[in-house]
């Protein structure tokens, strides 16, 4: 069993002895699909396993060594976060299979890894200041098979239960567009710049080095379907 999830997303049975303690848990079941928590280190893995074959295999991010070798995809944060995982459970006779997941990260074990992995790209001190409890989003992806409202939504009843456990004010986090061509996507860029801004009092603002002008087409030369209609899914 231990060869199958290295090579596909395929759950074995939980074993008591890898149980994470969590005093939060999620199961929830719709049609043959599970959402839930990862709570086993084979869970976690295979939403390891659908990242990388998601933004490596498919979107043509550049592994590491490290990665390539273990076709996972895997940093530091993966520890100390919340897995959100939604697997098909009737789609096979062999088990279950993660075909959706979305990364959770609060403030507390964010500080004790040094803090989020946004900070990397933006500067969110306005973010770190506010009071109360914040929660960084990341790593969401689906299985290709699986791209549907269904499997979305499912992963975002997932975070609205959680954000509601936990007392969250605000959510955040890094998204990702097909290509890292600035002028391939002046309309989206553009978009995001002139309706899609965060209050000034909490806005991130990308590190120097990273900057990219967002204001590339003007307002008026925007038709706000088109625009929103040309965001990636998770962007919507």
């Amino acid at each position: 069993s231990g060869k199958a999830i290295m090579h596909s997303s395929l759950l074995v049975p939980r074993r008591d002895d890898t149980l994470y303690r969590r005093e939060f848990s999620l199961n929830f079941i719709a049609g043959g699909l599970r959402l839930r928590l990862a709570e086993t280190d084979e869970e976690r893995f295979a939403a390891q396993l659908l990242r990388y074959r998601v933004f490596f295999g498919e979107m043509g991010a550049t592994p590491t060594a490290a990665a390539e070798r273990h076709q996972m995809d895997v940093d530091k944060y993966d520890d100390i976060a919340d897995h959100l995982i939604v697997t098909d459970i009737a789609g096979s006779d062999s088990g279950e299979y993660v075909v959706g997941t979305y990364r959770l990260i609060r403030r507390g074990p964010a500080m004790r890894c040094g803090g989020f992995y946004s900070a990397h790209e933006f500067d969110i001190a306005p973010l770190l200041r506010r009071p109360g409890e914040i929660l960084e989003l990341g790593r969401s992806c689906v299985d290709r098979d699986y791209r549907t409202l269904r499997v979305i939504d499912l992963l975002w009843q997932g975070v609205a239960a959680y954000i509601s456990h936990y007392n969250v004010q605000i959510l955040f986090g890094c998204a990702s567009f097909p290509t890292v061509k600035p002028n391939a996507l002046s309309l989206e860029l553009s978009y995001l710049h002139h309706y899609c801004r965060a209050d000034e009092a909490i806005r991130p603002v990308a590190l120097p080095g990273r900057y990219v002008e967002m204001n590339r087409v003007s307002v008026d030369a925007i038709d706000r379907k088109q625009g929103f209609m040309a965001m990636p899914p998770l962007l919507k």
